[in-house]
């Protein structure tokens, strides 16, 4: 894992972070932190919103939330997006994504 620290802003009851996409890849795994994003992995492809949908499915679970709660506010076309998830805290976060 990077050395760097996600950057999370408050949002709405709960948190907004941005995450960087690598779509295509050969499993869906969190490889660390760059540049203060996420770095995911994504089996997905980056075609009619596969992705975006693998990204929120992805990110739900590992937090424990349902997707509903999973958000992308931005970058729907990117490979960085910011992302929140509403009713947790950055801590949680923190602790569920990285250790």
């Amino acid at each position: 894992m990077a050395s760097d620290a996600l950057v999370f802003s408050p949002r709405d009851g709960g948190v907004a972070f941005r995450v960087r996409v690598i779509p295509r890849a050969k499993r869906t795994e969190i490889v660390g932190v760059l540049n203060g994003a996420l770095k995911v992995k994504l089996t997905a492809p980056p075609v009619e919103g596969a992705a975006n949908k693998a990204l929120v499915g992805f990110l739900a679970e590992a937090l424990g939330v349902s997707a509903r709660q999973v958000e992308i506010l931005s970058g729907h076309t990117s490979r960085t997006k910011t992302v929140r998830v509403d009713g947790v805290s950055a801590d949680a976060v923190q602790q569920a994504l990285l250790g």
